[in-house]
């Protein structure tokens, strides 16, 4: 926002330095950009976050020096001589669409000479970088950068039936704007019409055939209120900005539209001539601000900022700012109405940083004692932790990509099902506008930039919400997943998931069931059950997705439930003895039927083998010759131990043969 020292002079008094104000200007909240002389006058660059619209305008900027150096403040009060006709004969205004628009206010002015600007306009509107273009438009400038407020002036003989309709777009409208370009319009956008064709785009841009020209006698002012979603994904989506557009879209103050109207056609008088026609034409409710009392205890403040401040200046800053008291309840806390035009004060802590910013940092001692309470990790913490050691142990690196994603790559890999994805309309990014469903699709992207770059085998990893459905706050609507991809093999990153369930809760139980998800290799996909529940899907994915990435290594992944691992966390350490017996391991190759699982071969191995068995390791697969058609062959390895004593070769056997048989009665087995 850049500001003119010369018209700041006009609200407020300015005996300070230059550098003395934007100093202050600065550390109480507006960043000083830079300074430069034009002509007699100096234009100052102040950055303005978009939680102070109230000081995209002159005025706005007023209030805050007036504050910060206790002195007055002097807004202008506008009363423009009208005429015996009535407005509301001349034209009429309805609005179709008060979601869109809640309030519209028109005044017409008639008889008015468009000419230059004055001398003055023309210097108060190229300091600040707008060119002069006539004394109706530049007025309608001026007001726009004195309160913030956008306006706009049609010429009224060229509204048909000189009328206003503020409706939405219909499909195929397009509207030539003042910049000389067309824009084909959409149905959510918000358009000024008149009897039967849009003459403006609302909030961001006025018509070619509409505006104010020399030959223009008879004015309507136009002063609204829009919404700010629908003004920034209309500025967006036509990539059509301006100031009107950038103040809309961080909301107004409601209760200035009166203000700017009668302000705008005070000038037009003055410096256009014509007559104000009586009373405006005002369609719509409008926005009603907040007026719900914030309470302010001052014990708070001293607690919070570490220093005395006095109540009387508290409540002086307050009341300099614009906000309404309502008396001390025994000198312990007051209660404020924050003004129309501070929409971001909504909470005592809110209050308390105005007193702080307007009081000042520097008055802060460094040494000040502040009160602290240390902060306590969740269980959620606790876990993660535990997943990056046992991840970050096994060579793999955490990534971080976008929560954006674009059709392609959302449609890569999609476990959750078919359900519609949400998209971000009014996102800067124009593609990347899904809110991604799952974290492979980001990781399988990021393991082929590595490719790309030289960096071969990316074992990756990522912990982040997915989202699902349009329920802000439910777990289940945007729940967290945990998510790998590697070029290690499916019974390799099946070990790695064993090991972050055993790693959070050493009871847990994993187990792998066949899934025929899309994205997955035939025959190579699983879901993933933690303790009998879904946890999520580990497989290798497909020839086809793995070409659409043109990535040049097989690659396995795996997606899981982040917060089914919290649930079954049990992170206190649990002593275990190391065995002192020794184990026997005996090897077993079996031919099985191409349909028979590695889970259905394991568990008859468990089931059979007795409580001798200590564990049982997939070795190896095989396919090919010697291996009849149909058919594949699984190594594995059985472990059998004792606690109390060394196994007899005899003992062994009898498991051996135990689990051999069951295999050859129960799965068609035969042993090689």
């Amino acid at each position: 926002m850049i500001v003119s020292w010369n018209w700041l002079g006009e609200y407020v008094e300015l005996g300070m330095p230059v550098d003395e104000l934007t100093e202050k200007l600065t550390l109480s909240g507006l960043n000083l950009e830079g300074t430069e002389p034009v002509g007699e006058d100096l234009a100052i660059d102040l950055e303005v976050t978009s939680n102070r619209p109230d000081c995209l305008g002159h005025i706005g900027v007023g209030r805050e020096i007036a504050t910060l150096y206790g002195t007055e403040i002097k807004i202008p009060d506008p009363q423009p001589h009208e005429g015996s006709e009535k407005a509301s004969e001349a034209t009429s205004v309805d609005i179709e669409c008060e979601d869109l628009c809640p309030q519209y206010i028109a005044r017409v002015v008639r008889g008015a000479k468009v000419a230059e600007s004055p001398d003055w306009l023309k210097a108060r509107l190229e300091t600040l970088g707008i060119r002069p273009i006539n004394n109706v438009v530049d007025i309608t400038n001026y007001v726009l950068m004195e309160c913030g407020q956008p306006l706009h002036a049609f010429d009224m003989d060229k509204l048909h039936e000189g009328r206003i309709v503020v409706r939405r777009a219909a499909p195929g409208e397009k509207l030539m704007a003042i910049d000389q370009r067309e824009y084909e319009l959409q149905p959510d956008m918000c358009v000024i019409a008149d009897a039967d064709r849009p003459v403006a785009i609302g909030g961001v841009m006025g018509g070619l055939e509409t505006e104010i020209s020399e030959s223009t006698t008879n004015i309507l002012i136009e002063v609204a209120d829009f919404r700010p979603l629908s003004i920034r994904n209309t500025a967006r989506a036509l990539n059509l900005h301006s100031d009107s557009s950038y103040r809309f879209e961080r909301g107004i103050d409601p209760l200035g539209l009166d203000w700017a109207s009668r302000r705008c056609a005070e000038l037009i008088l003055e410096l256009a001539g014509g007559e104000l026609l009586d009373g405006a034409v005002v369609a719509g409710a409008g926005r009603q601000p907040n007026t719900e009392p914030i309470k302010l205890r001052f014990a708070q403040i001293s607690r919070i900022l570490g220093i005395e401040i006095p109540v009387a200046e508290v409540i002086r800053i307050l009341e300099d700012l614009g906000l309404q008291h309502h008396g001390l309840a025994g000198e312990e806390y007051c209660e404020f109405i924050p003004p129309a035009w501070r929409r971001d004060l909504t909470r005592e802590i809110d209050l308390i940083e105005e007193v702080a910013r307007i009081y000042g940092y520097e008055r802060i001692p460094e040494d000040v004692l502040v009160p602290l309470t240390g902060s306590h990790k969740r269980v959620a913490d606790y876990v993660a932790d535990k997943v990056h050691n046992a991840l970050g142990g096994n060579g793999f690196f955490e990534a971080v990509t976008m929560t954006f994603v674009d059709d392609d790559l959302h449609g890569l890999f999609r476990p959750t099902g078919e359900s519609e994805p949400l998209r971000v309309e009014h996102s800067s990014r124009k593609r990347e506008n899904i809110l991604r469903q799952s974290l492979i699709p980001s990781l399988l992207q990021s393991r082929r930039e590595n490719e790309k770059r030289g960096t071969f085998n990316a074992r990756l990893y990522e912990i982040a919400n997915v989202y699902l459905t349009a329920e802000p706050g439910k777990p289940e609507s945007e729940p967290t997943r945990l998510a790998l991809v590697s070029g290690d093999s499916f019974f390799t990153m099946k070990g790695l998931v064993e090991l972050i369930a055993h790693s959070v809760n050493h009871a847990s139980k994993v187990d792998v069931r066949p899934s025929e998800l899309p994205g997955f290799a035939e025959g190579r996909g699983s879901e993933v059950l933690l303790n009998g529940k879904l946890w999520g899907w580990l497989g290798e994915i497909s020839a086809d997705l793995r070409d659409k990435l043109d990535l040049r290594d097989d690659t396995t992944v795996a997606e899981l439930d982040f917060g089914l691992l919290e649930a079954t966390a049990d992170l206190a350490p649990q002593f275990k003895e190391m065995p002192q017996t020794p184990a026997s391991d005996r090897d077993l190759n079996f031919v099985l039927d191409e349909q028979t699982t590695w889970q259905q071969l394991e568990q008859t191995v468990r089931t059979a083998a007795g409580e001798l068995l200590e564990d049982v390791q997939y070795v190896d697969q095989y396919r090919g010759k010697q291996i009849p058609v149909g058919k594949k062959s699984y190594v594995l390895t059985a472990r059998y131990r004792a606690a109390d004593r060394t196994l007899t070769h005899e003992e062994v056997e009898e498991s051996q043969q135990a689990v051999i048989a069951a295999c050859q009665s129960k799965l068609g087995a035969e042993l090689r």
